[in-house]
């Protein structure tokens, strides 16, 4: 797996077992960061990954301009695996947590430009979610998604549909 854009394009990426994680496709990362410049400037902007898996979404932030970029995940073993792949990035405000991210996001105390929620599909947290950050999002939050779902307090800008997947902007 390999960045697709930005200051560490083609860098590759560890992929942990796809038995536990299920990284976002190259394409869909492409489209989603094409789609998001034409909403937010990068520069300076700050992006939460709540179910980091592979941690990708948040190197393609960083990559691509935001200046703080938090991944979170609860699976110690793609931790460790996130962990090595961000070893290569130290020096930037990139931040890995080895936690529940329901639990965690509720207890964060500064705002996020973007929020992007990738949680194991067929988990049914998706409404929690939502509402673990909705004292954190100032900007858009981007869901990845195959069930449907009760956006809450957040309306939807954008949908886009890849195979079975909906990926959704939305904002508070």
């Amino acid at each position: 797996m390999n960045i697709t854009a930005g200051k560490y394009k083609g860098q590759k990426i560890t992929a942990p077992d796809e038995h536990i994680t299920r990284p976002t496709l190259s394409k869909v990362r492409m489209s989603v960061f094409n789609s998001l410049q034409a909403m937010i400037d990068f520069e300076g902007a700050s992006f939460l990954d709540m179910f980091s898996g592979s941690g990708i979404m948040g190197l393609e932030a960083l990559s691509r301009g935001f200046s703080n970029v938090v991944c979170i995940e609860k699976n110690k073993k793609v931790y460790n695996v996130i962990k090595s792949n961000f070893k290569k990035f130290e020096g930037n405000d990139l931040r890995l947590v080895l936690a529940d991210s329901l639990k965690y996001c509720k207890t964060l105390s500064c705002e996020f430009d973007v929020i992007y929620i990738d949680p194991p599909y067929y988990s049914g947290v998706y409404e929690a979610s939502l509402n673990a950050v909705s004292n954190v999002a100032s900007g858009i939050v981007i869901l990845e998604h195959v069930l449907d779902v009760d956006f809450g307090e957040f309306s939807v800008i954008k949908q886009k549909k890849y195979g079975d997947k909906f990926i959704t902007f939305l904002r508070k």
